[in-house]
Protein backbone atom coordinates (compact mmCIF):
# COMPACT_ATOMS: atom_id res chain seq x y z
CA UNK A 1 0.00 0.00 0.00
CA UNK A 2 1.35 3.16 -1.51
CA UNK A 3 0.90 6.43 1.47
CA UNK A 4 0.79 9.83 -0.28
CA UNK A 5 0.98 12.89 1.88
CA UNK A 6 0.23 16.08 0.37
CA UNK A 7 1.58 19.54 1.10
CA UNK A 8 2.12 23.28 -0.21
CA UNK A 9 -1.61 24.21 0.17
CA UNK A 10 -2.58 27.38 1.79
CA UNK A 11 -4.27 31.14 0.85
CA UNK A 12 -3.11 33.15 -1.70
CA UNK A 13 -4.04 36.12 -3.41
CA UNK A 14 -5.20 35.77 -7.32
CA UNK A 15 -2.52 36.05 -9.69
CA UNK A 16 -0.03 34.43 -7.18
CA UNK A 17 1.78 31.18 -6.84
CA UNK A 18 1.56 27.93 -4.93
CA UNK A 19 3.63 24.73 -5.08
CA UNK A 20 2.02 21.50 -3.94
CA UNK A 21 4.06 18.68 -3.13
CA UNK A 22 3.21 14.77 -2.94
CA UNK A 23 5.37 12.71 -1.43
CA UNK A 24 5.09 8.53 -1.16
CA UNK A 25 6.37 6.10 1.55
CA UNK A 26 7.50 3.90 -1.01
CA UNK A 27 10.70 3.90 -3.43
CA UNK A 28 8.70 2.41 -5.82
CA UNK A 29 7.23 5.57 -6.52
CA UNK A 30 9.41 6.27 -9.35
CA UNK A 31 7.18 3.31 -11.31
CA UNK A 32 4.27 5.02 -10.35
CA UNK A 33 2.37 7.40 -12.47
CA UNK A 34 1.24 10.81 -10.35
CA UNK A 35 -1.51 13.15 -10.79
CA UNK A 36 -3.66 15.73 -9.18
CA UNK A 37 -7.02 16.31 -8.76
CA UNK A 38 -8.89 19.09 -6.91
CA UNK A 39 -12.49 19.42 -5.43
CA UNK A 40 -14.29 22.69 -4.76
CA UNK A 41 -17.40 23.07 -2.36
CA UNK A 42 -20.14 21.13 -3.50
CA UNK A 43 -18.32 19.98 -6.40
CA UNK A 44 -17.30 16.72 -8.26
CA UNK A 45 -13.56 16.25 -7.75
CA UNK A 46 -11.61 16.72 -10.91
CA UNK A 47 -8.97 16.09 -12.69
CA UNK A 48 -5.94 18.61 -12.84
CA UNK A 49 -3.23 17.14 -13.95
CA UNK A 50 -0.51 13.93 -14.59
CA UNK A 51 2.80 12.73 -15.15
CA UNK A 52 3.63 9.16 -16.20
CA UNK A 53 5.91 6.33 -14.34
CA UNK A 54 7.56 5.97 -18.01
CA UNK A 55 8.70 8.43 -20.79
CA UNK A 56 7.94 11.27 -18.42
CA UNK A 57 4.23 12.34 -20.18
CA UNK A 58 2.25 14.58 -18.84
CA UNK A 59 -1.49 15.79 -19.43
CA UNK A 60 -3.35 18.88 -18.04
CA UNK A 61 -6.77 20.18 -17.85
CA UNK A 62 -7.73 22.70 -20.08
CA UNK A 63 -8.29 25.17 -17.25
CA UNK A 64 -4.93 25.11 -15.85
CA UNK A 65 -3.23 24.15 -19.11
CA UNK A 66 -0.78 26.94 -19.45
CA UNK A 67 -0.47 27.86 -15.43
CA UNK A 68 -0.08 24.55 -13.79
CA UNK A 69 3.50 22.50 -14.25
CA UNK A 70 3.40 19.20 -13.03
CA UNK A 71 6.98 17.38 -12.23
CA UNK A 72 8.74 14.50 -10.36
CA UNK A 73 11.77 13.90 -8.74
CA UNK A 74 12.33 10.56 -8.44
CA UNK A 75 15.40 10.75 -5.43
CA UNK A 76 13.45 12.80 -3.79
CA UNK A 77 10.12 10.47 -4.55
CA UNK A 78 7.92 13.46 -4.73
CA UNK A 79 5.87 15.14 -7.44
CA UNK A 80 5.12 18.13 -7.30
CA UNK A 81 2.38 20.78 -8.98
CA UNK A 82 3.79 24.35 -9.39
CA UNK A 83 0.57 26.55 -9.98
CA UNK A 84 0.75 30.60 -11.30
CA UNK A 85 -1.15 32.65 -12.23
CA UNK A 86 -3.76 31.43 -9.73
CA UNK A 87 -7.60 32.14 -10.15
CA UNK A 88 -10.35 32.39 -7.29
CA UNK A 89 -12.11 29.16 -9.67
CA UNK A 90 -8.55 27.65 -8.52
CA UNK A 91 -10.08 27.29 -4.69
CA UNK A 92 -10.26 23.53 -3.51
CA UNK A 93 -9.01 20.73 -1.54
CA UNK A 94 -6.47 19.42 -3.94
CA UNK A 95 -5.26 15.60 -3.91
CA UNK A 96 -2.40 13.28 -4.81
CA UNK A 97 -3.19 10.31 -6.54
CA UNK A 98 -0.93 7.51 -7.72
CA UNK A 99 -1.33 4.10 -10.24
CA UNK A 100 0.98 1.57 -11.13
CA UNK A 101 -0.08 1.76 -14.58
CA UNK A 102 1.36 3.95 -17.32
CA UNK A 103 -1.79 5.66 -19.40
CA UNK A 104 -2.46 5.23 -23.07
CA UNK A 105 -5.35 7.57 -22.82
CA UNK A 106 -5.45 10.17 -20.46
CA UNK A 107 -6.54 9.04 -16.92
CA UNK A 108 -9.43 11.72 -16.30
CA UNK A 109 -11.03 9.16 -14.08
CA UNK A 110 -10.80 8.70 -10.25
CA UNK A 111 -11.87 5.37 -11.07
CA UNK A 112 -8.13 4.96 -12.81
CA UNK A 113 -6.39 5.35 -10.08
CA UNK A 114 -5.31 3.22 -7.17
CA UNK A 115 -3.87 5.60 -4.22
CA UNK A 116 -5.13 8.85 -2.50
CA UNK A 117 -3.39 11.07 -0.58
CA UNK A 118 -5.35 12.94 2.21
CA UNK A 119 -5.52 16.49 0.35
CA UNK A 120 -4.17 19.70 0.72
CA UNK A 121 -6.91 23.04 0.98
CA UNK A 122 -6.00 26.10 -1.97
CA UNK A 123 -7.86 28.78 -0.83
CA UNK A 124 -7.54 31.74 -3.49
CA UNK A 125 -8.78 35.27 -2.46
CA UNK A 126 -9.99 37.62 -5.48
Amino acid sequence: QVQLVESGGGLVQAGGSLRLSCAASDRTFSMLSVGWFRQAPGKEREFVAAVAWSGGKTVYSDSVKGRFTISRDNAAVAVYLEMNSLKPEDTGVYYCAADPSNWAAPPFARSWWAYWGQGTQVTVSS
